[in-house]
């Protein structure tokens, strides 16, 4: 498992890479701290590996990691709280992952 460090729209965030995951995923909490208006996210049902859990799924303005900042990312949010935010395949799949050891390294491809 990979943790880090990152902010989503400018607010610190604690991550776990999940590659499993679609979206980069917040818990409402830290969507609340980001400054996430649900209003005008379209409502969704998650397939999580607790189950089925609602939420909202919406563009996140900026997500960064280690110094590289993407725009635009698709991003849900959970109806609940999450321990950590899940750095999902829709932030993953704009980088080149490579593995090192117990080291994750992540540079942007575009």
């Amino acid at each position: 498992m990979f943790r880090s460090g990152g902010k989503v729209n400018g607010v610190a965030m604690q991550f776990v890479v999940d590659t499993g995951a679609t979206f980069v995923a917040l818990g409402c909490g830290d969507a609340q701290r980001a400054g996430l208006d649900l209003t005008r996210a379209e409502p969704i049902t998650l397939q999580t590996a607790n189950g089925v859990a609602r939420g909202w799924k919406l563009p996140l303005d900026s997500v960064s990691v280690g110094g590289v900042t993407l725009r635009n990312v698709e991003g849900v949010v959970h109806a609940a709280d999450l321990p950590v935010a899940l750095l999902g395949m829709s932030f993953l799949n704009r980088m080149e992952m490579r593995r090192e050891g117990s080291t994750m390294q992540l540079r942007q491809r575009f």
